[in-house]
């Protein structure tokens, strides 16, 4: 049974479809131990708390500096002792000494399709923004493995969205959701669950006989 702890910022819709994932059977062999946010009121942490999922919020603003928080949000993840930690929608720097203990066992989804609107200030409406204005005519989503750099990391899954006559920013981020990132993350954790992704010499490897 893999166990996972999600990081969530804000609403948690990642993180919901995560648990419709888990109740459909398109995760499987999963269990969410904790949802992490650094925002007290984080819509996720209430998702969380229905589920009777431990719902933490733990913040750099409750910390005399960043090396504490650091060192505190390590302790707080590996009182879980997870398989896997999930950024879905977290909107803080994963400290160095977390990437080194968790390597190859931490992914993100990021609302593009990387290598293009990413790295650092390419977050939230920013990604989409950035696609609009430089007028590219596909978009998507992409789950990849967390390493020192950002945005950098292993990809392990990536799903296409078009760009439509008319869109804003606010609905083409809507779509990248609906049609790429609600899909792919969940489909990334199972894959992980079934020992379907290993990482060969800093490239992924999916196996997957569906």
């Amino acid at each position: 049974m893999l166990k996972i702890v999600v990081c969530v910022s804000g609403g948690g819709t990642n993180l919901q479809a995560i648990l419709d994932s888990l109740d459909n059977g398109t995760i499987t062999n999963t269990e969410v131990a904790a949802v992490i946010s650094n925002n007290p009121n984080a819509y996720a942490l209430e998702r969380a708390r229905k589920r009777n999922i431990d719902a933490v919020c733990i913040s750099p603003k409750q910390f005399e500096n960043r090396d504490i928080f650091n060192r505190a949000f390590l302790e707080k993840v590996n009182s879980y002792q997870p398989d896997l930690l999930v950024l879905a929608g977290f909107l803080v720097v994963i400290p160095e000494m977390m990437i080194q203990a968790y390597r190859n066992r931490i992914i993100n989804v990021h609302p593009s399709l990387i290598p293009s609107f990413c790295g650092t200030g390419y977050y939230g409406l920013k990604v989409h923004e950035g696609a609009l204005e430089r007028g590219v005519k596909v978009t998507g989503a992409t789950v990849h493995f967390v390493d020192e750099g950002t945005d950098t990391g292993p990809i392990i899954l990536q799903q296409p969205v078009m760009v439509e006559a008319g869109d804003t920013p606010e609905i083409l981020q809507r779509r990248v959701m609906e049609q790429a990132e609600w899909k792919i993350l969940p489909q990334a954790i199972d894959l992980i669950a079934n020992d379907k992704v290993t990482v060969v010499n800093g490239r992924v490897v999916v196996t997957d006989n569906r």
